[in-house]
């Protein structure tokens, strides 16, 4: 049975009518997770580190200078929906993202991805965008694959471990920088210790053999009186 364009329409006036009074999205109608899917998403979240998403906040809120009305919990599933509240619609993460970026890479906030509307449509693919001009900004900055993140960890709730994984990478990277004028909270990251041999003792290593290849330095038979010659008869 086809369904007719007029009554897509009037059921797409219906969601939009009923999310703009509840304030939820298509995705909080989504069925909860269920057996294999279910314990895999209980194992992230398991690894969520209350401390660590706050400290995340925290160095969001002093690079930026607003004010997000931090929040500190114990309980996971608190920390965890404050957490997510503060950086689903990739506003914060964008305003934060611009205070590192150079000059000539800063974000233009006039455009449509940043202007407010009433449409719930409009405003979660606006979420997304935010979300995904925040990951291409990390990308330039220099941050790794394996230490970003996929736009629905954050905007679907599923990986926000990731999500700190990710700031808190960005906080070392920014370290390095020359410009950085922020707090020196993050781990120092590793430099190289490139070394530099000369000839003489490149060749003289070949004359050495390696203990992973075994040795027979101080193997003797010296001593050994006890138990029965050992004879050889033709």
């Amino acid at each position: 049975m086809q369904i007719s364009s007029r009554t897509r329409g009037v059921n797409t006036l219906v969601r939009q009518s009923l999310a703009k009074r509840t304030g939820l999205t298509m995705a909080h109608y989504r069925a909860p997770k269920s057996g294999l899917a279910r314990e895999a998403q209980a194992k992230i979240d398991a690894t969520f580190d209350c401390r660590e998403a706050q400290k995340c906040l925290e160095w969001i809120q002093t690079l930026t200078g607003m004010d997000l009305k931090i929040e500190c919990h114990e309980d996971k599933k608190l920390m965890m929906n404050f957490f997510y509240n503060v950086l689903k619609d990739g506003t914060v993460l964008c305003r934060f993202m611009d205070t590192l970026m150079p000059d000539d890479r800063k974000l233009d906030f006039s455009t449509k991805a940043f202007q407010p509307t009433n449409t719930v449509a409009f405003a979660s693919a606006r979420s997304r965008e935010r979300i995904g001009i925040f990951l291409e900004k990390v990308r330039e900055y220099g941050i790794t694959c394996t230490s970003s993140f996929q736009t629905d960890y954050l905007y679907e709730k599923t990986n926000l471990v990731q999500v700190c994984t990710c700031i808190r990478a960005i906080g070392i990277q920014a370290q390095t920088r020359e410009d950085y004028s922020g707090p020196y909270i993050w781990p120092k990251k590793a430099k190289e210790n490139k070394r530099e041999f000369t000839q003489e003792q490149l060749q003289a290593s070949k004359q050495t053999i390696s203990l992973q290849y075994g040795t027979n330095i101080g193997a003797s038979q010296a001593g050994l009186s006890f138990g029965k010659q050992r004879m050889i008869i033709d």
